[in-house]
């Protein structure tokens, strides 16, 4: 059964730029999804892939954070933690509803519409090569970079 076709998005991103999986065909690249900016388990996601980054650049690809906070949210996050890679804005969750992955969570009691942790790596074809939902963020780095390392 061949791969799934990553959805063609365009969206803005940290660092004036537009991130478009269009211009990305023929090359490798992870895009992972969090809840937000600024919290405990994004903060340390992030941080996994900042501190991997240059291994990710080794096997030649890149990393992209996607959010539904804002371009300006991004920046400071992105500024703060020192991450090397940019951050996609989609506040209106045309790449979160292309890779399906806002879900009804429960948060102080109530239903929530959120972004399921997730995390996709897009081969030169692009076509999804590996999916990781509802992610557990402690070790979830070194995992999704050894899949990445068996692509080269």
């Amino acid at each position: 059964m061949p791969s799934p076709l990553c959805p063609a998005i365009q969206l803005p991103m940290t660092s004036g730029g537009t991130f478009d999986t269009t211009a990305l065909l023929g090359q490798t690249f992870v895009l992972y999804f969090y809840p937000k900016d600024n919290t405990p388990g994004c903060t340390t996601e992030g941080g996994d892939f900042r501190d991997s980054y240059a291994e990710f650049l080794a096997a030649d690809c890149p990393v992209f954070g996607l959010s539904r906070d804002s371009i300006k949210s991004h920046e400071g996050f992105k500024a703060k933690q020192s991450y090397p890679f940019e951050l996609v804005s989609d506040q209106e969750e045309l790449a979160c509803r292309a890779f399906d992955v806002i879900k009804t969570k429960k948060m102080y009691g109530k239903e929530v519409q959120g972004i399921e942790r997730s995390t996709f790596v897009i081969n030169r074809q692009g076509e999804i090569a590996k999916e990781w939902r509802g992610v557990k963020v402690p070790g979830h780095v070194a995992e999704v970079l050894a899949f990445v390392q068996t692509l080269k």
